[in-house]
């Protein structure tokens, strides 16, 4: 066991329960590792010996890509991956309270911390005791701050369980949170609600000009919320109006999108909030709402004190929940090859795929990709939509702050991209910032949006393509998602 470190005994799956109690006290300065039972286990991993062929193999190809690699630093992240699974697979940080699974919480730099409590006041909901417990974490790129050097957004995804007599019943109290939650943060000193999404279309239809398919989540504007109702043409040219209430019988897919000035990096955000809605019945039995209750492995949670929320709902978990987990990104990274060729998003999948189930030097070249100036443009496409919609907000953001961002996307550019592919983006973006310096319509900078836009994920594609397919053993697993049906 690694100095100033504690073990502690498992949370048992099942009806035995139990709650995590330390055996030891930990240092002031050191980290506590919780242990709790997993729902399944990764796939055996070598002794971290035998990780030497594969890392000599990744060096090599990073070398030949022109990335640097640290063969060292390698080494240590594979030997940490592998020697964590000895210990049980959540990790508490005593210093600063947050915790999660092993996996996620060896990729979290704490730094950011307090920047992510300070907009979790914006997004996350609050506790309603004892009928409504949260636990909010940090999630996707925003929880792998050790790797990813330019994260596009601040995802945060948040477990909320209902204690209520019926499933009917949970679902109203989930709806009267979520209309709360959107209408208090309609739009605030730094701050404004972009979209919400609660509940599915019926039927196939249109909304604002856009197809909607059946059981599809419904979007709804602020001014939509506030209203408590939207409307859409359905195929046969007819006006619909479907209610907050028709949208409470079935919830479906929970998110809500945000833009906040991020006042630590001097720049515009795009903060969500993914949620994870419970009904617990009179009987204690776990019901998700959305029908999935979502694994846990790239999750880093803000509060130990939603621990004992944490714990109850993983143990509803299946024991194949670590290879359904696998599988489902697998069928994304088939998709983003063949169907919507994006080798960005099948990269940062594949990083998951192959930290959970021991593919660690594979992981490890991975890890490196994020931090090569290139991958700076992956930021761009979100960026321009959270500018686009923070330009179009009236006096809410600051044009310096705006105008600034946008010189920080040049300057990424520039330092990316070479020749006439770089004199076009950055003709672009100027044309952009002249635009949000001046207050000018979305329309008059569509145009110049899409351009940048498509320039940056075709740099992107191209470089993740390449980089990826220069590692043999990536390449031929690549290779076998894209001729799996579909």
């Amino acid at each position: 066991m690694e100095p100033g470190k504690v073990t502690e005994p498992a949370v048992t799956g099942g009806a035995t329960g139990g709650a995590i109690t330390p055996t030891a006290t930990a240092p002031a300065s050191a980290t506590a590792t919780a242990t709790a039972t997993a729902p399944a286990t990764p796939p055996a991993t070598p002794p971290a010996g035998n990780f030497d062929d594969a890392i000599a193999r990744i060096v090599d190809s990073a070398q030949r890509l022109g990335v640097e690699l640290d063969e060292k630093e390698a080494r240590a992240w594979v030997d940490a991956m592998a020697n964590e699974e000895a210990g049980g697979d959540l990790l508490v940080d005593v210093n600063t309270g947050v915790y999660g699974h092993r996996v996620s919480m060896l990729d979290f730099a704490p730094a950011d911390l307090a920047r992510f409590r300070e907009m979790g006041k914006i997004v996350g909901f609050d506790d309603r005791p004892p009928e409504v417990m949260t636990a909010l974490s940090i999630s996707g790129s925003a929880a792998q701050s050790k790797i990813n050097t330019f994260p596009a957004d601040c995802d945060f995804f948040e477990r909320i369980n209902i204690k209520a007599g019926t499933r009917e019943d949970a679902c109203a109290v989930l709806a009267d949170m979520i209309r709360e939650k959107a209408l208090a943060t309609a739009n605030g000193s730094g701050y404004k609600l972009w979209e919400v999404k609660f509940g599915q279309h019926p039927v196939e239809a249109t909304k604002a000009g856009k197809p909607v398919g059946v059981k599809s989540p419904m979007s709804w504007t602020p001014a939509e919320v506030a209203a408590g109702r939207m409307e859409v043409e359905l195929l046969d040219g007819t006006k619909a109006v479907y209610t907050w209430a028709d949208a409470t019988r079935d919830p479906g897919w929970c998110k809500l999108d945000w833009v906040i000035s991020d006042k630590s990096r001097g720049k515009l955000a795009n903060a969500s909030n993914v949620l994870d809605p419970t009904w617990e019945a009179p009987d204690g039995k776990i019901v998700p709402l959305d029908g999935f209750l979502d694994p846990y492995f790239q999750e880093v949670y803000l509060d130990s004190e939603s621990i004992p929320l944490f714990s109850k709902l993983i143990k509803e978990l299946s024991a194949d929940t670590v290879d359904d987990y696998v599988q489902g990104l697998e069928h994304e990274v088939w998709k983003y090859i063949v169907q919507h060729p994006s080798y960005g998003k099948v990269a940062r999948r594949l990083y998951n795929i192959f930290r959970m189930s021991g593919r660690y030097a594979e992981a490890a070249f991975i890890r490196e990709l994020f931090d090569e100036p290139i991958t700076a443009l992956y930021q761009v496409s979100a960026l321009i939509d959270t500018l686009n919609d923070a330009a179009g907000g009236g006096e809410d953001f600051d044009v310096e702050t705006m105008t600034e961002q946008v010189d920080k996307l040049i300057m990424s550019a520039i330092q990316a991209l070479d020749g006439p592919e770089e004199a076009e983006m950055v003709g672009h973006l100027l044309k952009l910032r002249n635009s949000i310096q001046t207050r000018g319509a979305a329309a008059d900078r569509a145009e110049d949006m899409t351009n940048v836009q498509t320039a940056a994920m075709k740099a992107v594609n191209d470089y993740f393509e390449r980089a990826l397919r220069s590692v043999p053993e990536i390449a031929a697993y690549l290779n076998e998602i894209a001729a799996r049906p579909s």
